[in-house]
């Protein structure tokens, strides 16, 4: 069960090692773009590319979609970026059904964990399988693998290694599972907790008045997607790529913007500057500085 390219090397993975996919579970397809042609998501374009039955159930508690999945016999489900699922769909296997989640659980449960790791500034993260039961991402742990948060890192580079690292930590669980010998571990409570909520437009609003890295942590982890944001000269500017300048006494008011309107634009902070690197304005595409600057004059 998935919907998004993040779950797709989860599924070659087993498809490749011979693992007997009797369905995949999908998002219905969706209309996109201009024309709103209707667009299949990258896991059914994998199933179909191996010839896997695939569902797209608009409700996840019809009878008839419920039916429906029993007649496959699965004996375990996995999920990989999808939808909350219904007891009655999570219970069904004999085995039972375990998800893949980019953090270390219990850290950073949620709907955006890549996001919110770097956001907060975290140094490190990693993906964790567990099996589900009633309350969002609190189940028995069943393996986890950590990975290193470089200081550069965006969501984009992040969410690419933890892609493949989640998809071997699949394996290695079916694997596991297959041969009956896996932990089944309790997530320890006893610990201060961070969430990881989803993430709205008006979460990806700049702070100006925050800390130099903190903002630029902020940037990194909404970038590519969906984006910081601040306003300059009444328009909306996305931001996708900075340089922290951090100092010690700042005679600006955070928020206030310098360019010398060739090949830099700064925004201050609480103390010191992001020297932006590239950005979108409103209504234009995405490009670097110099690029932006030779067609925007900046008061």
């Amino acid at each position: 069960m998935g919907t998004p390219d993040f779950a797709v090397p989860s599924l070659e993975t087993l498809i490749e090692n011979n693992f007997n996919i009797v369905a995949v579970i999908t998002a219905p397809d969706k209309p996109k773009g201009r024309g709103q042609q209707l667009t299949t998501s990258p896991v059914k374009d994998t199933a179909l590319k191996h010839d896997i039955p695939v569902l797209q159930p608009t409700n996840l508690k019809s009878p008839k979609f419920i039916e429906e999945l029993r007649r496959y016999q699965a004996n375990l489900q996995i999920v990989v970026a999808f939808r909350m699922l219904p007891e009655a769909v999570w219970n069904m296997p004999e085995i039972g059904t375990f998800n893949l989640h980019a953090s270390l659980l219990p850290q950073y449960r949620g709907a955006a964990p890549i996001n919110w790791a770097i956001m907060n500034g975290e140094k490190e993260t990693g993906v964790t399988t567990f099996f589900l039961r009633h309350e969002i991402d609190t189940g028995k742990i069943i393996f986890q693998e950590k990975e290193e948060i470089k200081q550069n890192d965006t969501v984009g580079d992040l969410y690419v290694r933890l892609m493949n690292k989640g998809a071997e930590l699949v394996l290695k669980t079916v694997k596991a599972i297959q041969d009956d010998d896996y932990p089944q571990v309790d997530q320890n409570e006893n610990q201060e907790l961070k969430n990881a909520p989803k993430i709205f437009r008006e979460t990806c609003k700049i702070d100006w008045n925050q800390s130099t890295q903190k903002v630029y942590n902020f940037v990194r982890g909404l970038s590519p997607y969906p984006a910081a944001w601040t306003i300059l000269n009444k328009k909306n500017l996305k931001v996708y790529s900075t340089e922290p300048v951090i100092k010690h006494t700042v005679d600006k008011t955070p928020g206030d913007f310098y360019s010398d309107g060739k090949t830099n634009l700064h925004f201050f902070t609480s103390d010191g500057y992001l020297d932006i690197k590239e950005l979108q304005i409103e209504g234009k595409k995405r490009m670097g500085i110099a690029e932006f600057l030779r067609g925007n004059k900046l008061k």
